[in-house]
């Protein structure tokens, strides 16, 4: 059992993992187990690993561009991240493997994606939560935060990411699986994400420290088409999507926005 200074406490299930969600949560899931196992064989396949780059590449420019110590007490610290809707844990594992003596906590509303993210990095630490809810972690205790196709909570990430710190979000254009969304088979983008983006994290203290669009073809046969429909929120609408074309293997667009915001 683990808990606070207010008195509160929490058990650790078998897996190591904590569930700190509010009382009377509503009784949402987040992603199930078939869309998890989809983005897990997805991203395994190396599809969105430029995006991965791009990520561990604003990390590795945040940690470069220090100027002040991280602490004035503990200068030596260990890095501090945290995963912002770890899903099934792949970006966060890129981002483990390059700064390999980090503290890394992976945190989503679904038990089975932190269930996963954890079995991927076992030295890392995860906590079930809702992320539209006021966060159970400390204040200024990220030093790097990452929030990928996730749900944002714009006064939540400030008071959790340390002045100086950096919180990279990835967010899909309207390009973004384009060809399937000609078939019927995804839901749209709509327009305008990243101006959004800017202007929920902009007046609560975040300033925008870079702005880039990693944008790639993929050759998808079926299953690899199945995977891109599966993995993402087009899956809740199993039962209304038409049926996956079969046959040869088709272009797909991977397009996506990454903003790299400093905390002031």
């Amino acid at each position: 059992m683990i808990g606070c200074a207010h008195g509160h406490r929490f058990d650790l299930s078998r897996h190591d993992i904590a569930t700190l969600l509010p009382p009377r949560a509503p009784r949402t899931i987040g992603d199930d187990r078939p869309m998890l196992e989809a983005r897990r064989r997805l991203l395994e396949s190396g599809a969105y690993d430029p995006v991965a780059d791009a990520i561990v590449h604003s990390a590795e420019h945040a940690v470069a561009d220090e100027t002040e110590p991280r602490s004035a007490d503990t200068p030596e610290r260990p890095l501090r991240m945290v995963d912002l809707g770890c899903g099934t844990g792949q970006y966060a594992q890129r981002l483990a493997a390059r700064f390999p003596d980090s503290v890394l906590l992976l945190a989503d509303r679904s038990p089975d994606a932190v269930r996963m993210s954890v079995r991927a990095i076992p030295a890392a630490s995860g906590v079930v939560l809702d992320l539209w809810r006021p966060l159970p972690i400390r204040d200024a205790i990220a030093d790097i935060a990452i929030n990928v196709f996730a749900p944002r909570n714009p006064v939540e990430f400030a008071r959790i990411v340390r002045p100086g710190g950096r919180l990279i979000v990835v967010v899909p254009t309207p390009e973004h699986l384009v060809e399937l969304r000609r078939l019927g088979l995804v839901l749209d983008v709509p327009a305008g994400k990243s101006e959004r983006v800017r202007a929920q994290l902009e007046p609560v203290g975040f300033r925008l420290a870079d702005h880039s669009t990693v944008e790639y073809g993929i050759s998808a046969d079926a299953e690899t088409r199945a995977l891109l429909v599966g993995m993402g929120p087009s899956a809740h609408h199993r039962a209304d999507s038409p049926q996956l074309p079969a046959g040869d293997e088709l272009a797909v667009t991977v397009s996506v926005e990454v903003l790299s915001f400093d905390r002031v």
